[in-house]
């Protein structure tokens, strides 16, 4: 079992996007439906393992990063995807991730 927090869209008190890099977004199917519970993995420029959150319910998720190159990854078992996202600097950049069966 994977200890990872559930997550979801609504930032928590005190995070101020003016100083904060926020990767965030939503785990989908190929329908467009929620992947709840995802393991959704955040890669580094390298692509090395960097963190990794659950998806809400309704498919949620979201990293506090640094600028830079990063890839989100989403294995479920529904299928895996991933995206790349190159946030330039402080704010919320929101990325969606579509899993597809192997």
């Amino acid at each position: 079992m994977c200890a990872a927090p559930k997550q979801g869209q609504k930032l928590p008190a005190g995070v101020d996007v003016e100083k904060e890099t926020v990767l965030t977004g939503q785990v989908l199917d190929a329908d467009g439906s929620p992947v709840a519970g995802a393991f959704v993995r955040l890669l580094d420029g390298t692509r090395e393992f960097t963190a990794e959150v659950v998806a809400s319910g309704t498919g949620d998720f979201r990293f506090f990063a640094a600028p830079g190159t990063w890839t989100i990854r989403a294995l479920s078992s529904r299928g895996n995807g991933e995206t790349t996202v190159t946030p330039d600097g402080t704010g919320v950049f929101e990325h969606d991730v579509t899993v597809a069966p192997s």
